[in-house]
């Protein structure tokens, strides 16, 4: 971490069926710190704001099977500029949010640098409780934030697989899906069928999470510029992070977590991270806050010795 530098752009994006307090998550973030630790492990840090982002009371959802796509679309795409311009730069781009909806942004724009830089793909770690692999014709709500896997994979929904050029952005011998353990019956479909690389929380029961982290890291890697890590809080057990939007018991303990981000670290192909789903109007004390910000400290290499 030493001399890396850190662009942090925060996007405050909540319009996932309106769960207020997400919105707040890049300042629960920095509540917790996260700028100064970063500083203070030795790492350069630019702190690029906010970007502004709609509130879903003031907005139309138009199209029930994509709520408020051209809202969340028109976010990702300036996520996208600003990400791409950070990697260009040299720096690693750390997206803190805000719902999972972010990603066709900012893992779109490490594909798009990947492309440029190296005429490889980019490698995905998705960490998640859920699949966010909906489409508009699979989603029994309508939520985008349970789609933006789904839209780095394929074509749907387009408003989102279009960001930045050619779809689709990640391949599924890059992608790693990790904790995984609520899934929608159509959307256990589309998972299976997508060949993506999937470790349930029953793998990692099995097998321990450093073996889940060590074969994921090579999946992601093998091949590509990079891998960009996804994290979404709810992969975590709610015991630990009670601030999410949708939280799922029998996730990831603190170890657990820190040990895939260590693991991650080790790896030393980390390109770019996400941080979401920090929702400070559910959480207490801002434990998820303080739980994300040393989760990113283990990924960019925080040591115990």
């Amino acid at each position: 971490m030493p001399g890396r530098t850190v662009h942090i752009i925060g996007v405050p994006l909540d319009l996932g069926g309106g769960r207020r307090g997400v919105d707040m998550g890049p300042s629960a973030m920095r509540i917790a710190g996260i700028g100064d630790r970063l500083a203070s492990a030795g790492a350069v840090v630019v702190d690029r704001g906010d970007l502004s982002a709609p509130i879903p009371e003031t907005q139309t959802p138009r199209d029930e099977h994509k709520k408020y796509i051209r809202e969340i679309a028109k976010v990702c795409q300036k996520l996208y500029d600003l990400t791409l311009k950070s990697l260009d730069e040299g720096a690693l781009p750390l997206v803190l949010g805000g719902d999972h909806s972010l990603g066709a942004g900012s893992v779109g724009a490490a594909w798009k640098w990947a492309k440029q830089t190296s005429a490889r793909p980019i490698g995905l770690l998705w960490i998640d409780a859920h699949g966010d692999m909906n489409t508009p014709a699979t989603s029994l709500s309508g939520n985008v934030h349970g789609m933006p896997l789904a839209a780095l994979l394929g074509r749907e929904p387009a408003e989102l697989a279009r960001i930045g050029g050619a779809a689709p952005k990640v391949l599924p011998d890059h992608t790693v899906l990790i904790g995984v353990r609520n899934l929608d019956e159509r959307e256990k479909v589309a998972v299976r069928d997508s060949g993506v690389h999937v470790f349930t929380m029953k793998d990692i029961d099995r097998q321990g999470i450093a073996s889940i982290a060590e074969q994921a890291v090579a999946l992601a890697g093998r091949g590509t510029a990079g891998i960009h890590v996804s994290f979404d809080m709810d992969v975590c057990d709610p015991s630990i992070a009670p601030g999410v939007g949708t939280p799922v018991k029998g996730g990831l303990d603190y170890r657990e977590a820190h040990t895939l981000m260590e693991i991650v670290a080790d790896g030393r192909l980390l390109t770019s991270l996400d941080m979401v789903e920090v929702n400070p109007t559910l959480d207490v004390r801002n434990a998820t806050a303080q739980l994300g910000a040393e989760l990113v400290l283990s990924a960019l290499g925080m040591k115990i010795l």
